[in-house]
């Protein structure tokens, strides 16, 4: 069952699709829902892609396609967004991933070397929706030099989905002894977990298991040139 606002959002989704043949921009969708951020956009798009009554397109900006309907929602009944008046034809214009930006939530520094300490802070990062996928998101800023093997540069935003489980190999937030966190692969020796740096200047850090506590996994990478 459908909230109020996803409800309204997919109405807003089906609609535009009926008229256009291409989905609203992010901010489109925060103006017609009357919400303060793009960041609640994001969370109700999650929230119907996870339902299944929406799907984003791979390789394309502004993607969407409707997979169903809820019943209150089939198209015998009047949408709970009323139809925006169509402009005059012109050229089918195409979706730049650019107009697409939300809020994140930016959480600090983390090491990529030594762990130290990731700091929660109230600060929001804009980031290009088109980096990020599904599922809850935040940032943090990368200090450190440890990870530059596997792309990852001293300065960079790494941008993290939240998640409590990590497959091998992935690199990952991992919080040690409930103080400090670092990013780094994730591997598994037995009852030990082993965090690899991508920089032969460094050594792997094991720990025990219940020492390490995964708080996220790398979804994508922001990079400031100065």
């Amino acid at each position: 069952m459908l909230t109020p606002k996803q409800q309204e959002l997919l109405s807003f989704i089906q609609t535009r699709l009926e008229e256009g043949g291409v989905s609203p921009s992010f901010e489109e969708m925060k103006d017609a829902l009357d919400l303060r951020s793009k960041s609640g956009i994001h969370r109700l798009i999650n929230a119907l892609e996870e339902r299944g009554f929406i799907r984003r397109l791979p390789n394309r900006a502004r993607a969407l396609e409707v997979l169903k309907l809820p019943d209150a929602m089939h198209r015998d009944v009047a949408p709970v967004i009323p139809a925006r008046p169509r402009a005059a034809p012109s050229a089918p214009a195409l979706p730049i991933a650019a107009n697409d930006v939300i809020e994140i939530p930016l959480h600090g520094r983390i090491a990529a070397g030594v762990p130290i300490e990731a700091m929660e802070g109230q600060t929001m990062l804009s980031v290009p929706a088109a980096l990020l996928g599904s599922g809850d998101h935040y940032a943090l800023e990368v200090s450190g030099d440890s990870m530059v093997e596997a792309g990852i540069l001293d300065g960079d935003f790494a941008l993290i989905q939240r998640t409590e489980t990590a497959r091998e190999g992935q690199i990952v937030v991992a919080l040690i002894d409930e103080a400090e966190a670092t990013l780094k692969y994730f591997r598994r020796e037995g009852s030990r977990v082993r965090l690899d740096p991508a920089n032969p200047a460094y050594e792997p850090q094991v720990y025990d298991a219940r020492q390490v506590r995964i708080q996220g996994k790398l979804a994508g990478l922001l990079r400031r040139y100065n």
